[in-house]
């Protein structure tokens, strides 16, 4: 299933939600602009080792956050842009900007640190930001649980669009991520996907978007006696 678009309208321009598409943008750019050498060196520097940060978390901690802005491919970037694009906005229309942004990053913090503690000696770098989308998946989930994904799906030889309710095409991406998490700790054979960064980012998503969304406000109304 792809998304296509979601029913809920924004109400205001997601400025940060742009700004983090553009920032995974530039740095993809910047990327493939370097050797093969040199990208490797540069994916090692800068992308999450769990082996290393557990051993020299001083020197290792802000590959956290700049992990969260690397991407392996062409098709690693866009697909967690379009993803982003889709539920992103909705989620800053309701938290605001700086809430937005403050939520984004801890999701992927989140995401990144549940990932290394499962795999505490991988010496595999963790790239990209699908950690922390996860968590705003979790958050859409809570916050318009009513919204409806329109969505492209395969139909034997054919594509069609369907409108999927937000918590069933969200349940269904947690759980297919929960089993490929849950194979992977019994040894399936490796996929490169950090499957237990999308788990962490989401349930942080999903448990933690009540202390960042700011509550609708309670309209009062008054009585009054009159002539």
């Amino acid at each position: 299933m792809l998304p296509l678009y979601d029913t809920i309208p924004s109400r205001r321009w997601p400025l940060v939600n742009w700004m983090l598409i553009l920032a995974n943008v530039i740095v993809f750019f910047f990327e493939i602009g370097l050797g093969e050498t040199l990208l490797q060196r540069f994916i090692f520097t800068w992308g999450l080792v769990p082996v290393r940060l557990f051993r020299d978390p001083i020197h290792s901690w802000h590959t956290i956050f700049s992990s969260m802005f690397l991407h392996g491919g062409w098709f690693h970037l866009l697909s967690n842009m379009w993803i982003l694009f889709i539920f992103g906005d909705n989620v800053e229309d309701r938290l605001g900007h700086a809430r937005y942004l403050l939520f984004y990053l801890l999701s992927g913090v989140a995401a990144a640190l549940l990932q290394a503690f499962l795999m505490p000696l991988s010496r595999v770098p963790m790239v990209g930001a699908s950690g922390a989308i996860a968590g705003i998946l979790g958050a859409y989930m809570i916050l318009f649980p009513y919204s409806r994904i329109v969505s492209l799906i395969p139909f034997f030889f054919f594509l069609t669009t369907a409108e999927i309710p937000a918590v069933i095409y969200l349940g269904f991406w947690f759980l297919s991520q929960l089993y490929s998490g849950l194979f992977s700790l019994a040894g399936a054979p490796a996929s490169g996907i950090a499957w237990w960064a999308h788990i962490g980012g989401f349930l942080f998503g999903l448990l933690m978007i009540g202390f960042f969304a700011p509550r609708p406000r309670r309209v009062v109304y008054y009585s009054q006696d009159g002539w």
